[in-house]
């Protein structure tokens, strides 16, 4: 007995009831996004690896440990990005638009990390980006932040709950630095090994640990938010009155650091209570650095990624595609009209399925199984007629008509 192939652990099928909640989800973003004036790129899945270590830093958990590396037959060193913002950094760079002013772009498409695959973490998952480059100032953070917590709304998901915090800049993050490595050392033989691991490389990492031992001993650790510049103050502030001038609710959350080296200022997190540990749905925050580190003009930027699959766990059942009308073609010489009949329906913007011909009994059964409000019945009467027999469904009723007057009747009696 030959294998049986599996997808590979980690990457799922989107199988239909998947797709319709994707779908449901990219069209809301298509049309918010859209009231906000950021337009649509698609970027590469696979990009130049240096990108990645130059971008979220080589002693980040994605680098080291969760890309899909390889080198080419070519000799070239590759991956399958893990994140969107450095490919979109790398493609705004690329298309020399540094001097185009600001640019707000959005994405939609897979990304991979080789995680521990569980509820909510996959290692291919669809994810959903918003980039805004060229833009400094804490208007544009808010709008940034109205223009997720729109998108969200506009799914109609309940019970979500924005988190912000402010990272500082190259300017007071040294200082508050040194006061974290001093407060962690003094505490290294309580830590787990990971954390002691970041003490050097990413001291701010700790503060996201989730090991209960380790949060225990983080409880009166300094806050970067307590330690902000007057710019970084003044820029945190001015994005609080935004927000509450907008209404829109938010906590301040001192340890939200994100996972990724390239952030400063403004950081992010829209949370839910629903999906235990991977509770996450959308996340960003600014970058101001980037760009320059990937060898282009300073340019100040901003933007969050939100996952679909996550999203649709919080979405219900959405509805498939509800045929119309089925074709019931009655006897053999009759199969080419039905076709054409099938074909006419379509064209008049019906939703049509053809029973396959056969049987009578079968046919109705199987539009009976599709659920369709009519069934156009064809036989060769009717084809010497060139009419059709429709027959509603919910009333019994049938009648014969002319094919255009079978779709004006399906059209009115269905749902768009």
């Amino acid at each position: 007995m030959s294998e049986q192939f599996r997808s590979i652990r980690g990457i799922h099928d989107g199988l239909p009831a998947d797709v319709r909640r994707w779908r449901y989800i990219e069209d809301a973003a298509q049309r918010v996004f859209a009231r906000y004036g950021f337009s649509e790129v698609r970027l590469p899945v696979l990009e130049p690896t240096g990108l990645f270590i130059r971008s979220i830093g080589s002693d980040t958990d994605i680098v080291s440990k969760e890309m899909y590396r390889f080198e080419d037959q070519g000799g070239d060193d590759i991956c399958l990005r893990p994140e969107g913002t450095a490919g979109s950094v790398r493609a705004y760079l690329q298309a020399g638009l540094t001097r185009s002013g600001s640019q707000r772009w959005f994405y939609i498409g897979p990304m991979f990390r080789r995680e521990r695959p569980q509820k909510g973490r996959l290692r291919q998952f669809q994810q959903i980006g918003a980039e805004w480059f060229g833009v400094s100032g804490p208007v544009e953070d808010v709008e940034a932040l109205a223009m997720a917590h729109a998108f969200l709304n506009e799914l109609g998901i309940a019970d979500l709950s924005l988190e912000i915090n402010s990272l500082g800049c190259p300017a007071c993050r040294p200082a508050y630095r040194e006061k974290l490595v001093a407060y962690l050392q003094a505490r290294r033989q309580s830590l787990c090994d990971t954390c002691n691991t970041r003490i050097e490389k990413n001291p701010l990492r700790v503060l996201d640990c989730k090991v209960e031992s380790c949060q225990a001993q983080l409880t009166d650790a300094p806050e970067m938010v307590s330690h902000l510049c007057s710019d970084c103050q003044t820029h945190f502030d001015a994005l609080i009155a935004g927000l509450e001038a907008l209404k829109i609710p938010y906590r301040i959350n001192p340890r939200i650091v994100r996972g990724l080296d390239y952030y400063n200022r403004t950081a992010f997190e829209i949370v839910t209570g629903k999906l235990g540990a991977q509770g996450t749905v959308l996340a960003g925050g600014r970058y101001d650095g980037l760009i320059e580190e990937q060898g282009g003009p300073s340019t100040p930027a901003i933007g969050f990624a939100a996952g679909l699959e996550r999203l649709a766990m919080l979405l219900p059942d959405i509805p498939g595609v509800q045929p119309d009308v089925a074709i019931v073609a009655i006897g053999e010489s009759v199969r080419v009209y039905a076709l054409k009949i099938a074909n006419q329906l379509r064209r008049g913007g019906c939703r049509v399925i053809h029973c396959g011909g056969g049987s009578a009994k079968r046919q109705f059964k199987l539009a009976d199984r599709e659920q369709v409000r009519f069934v156009a019945v064809v036989g060769e009467d009717e084809m010497k007629s060139e009419m059709l027999r429709l027959k509603d469904m919910q009333s019994g009723e049938q009648t014969d008509i002319p094919v255009q007057d079978a779709i004006v009747c399906c059209k009115r009696m269905t749902p768009s």
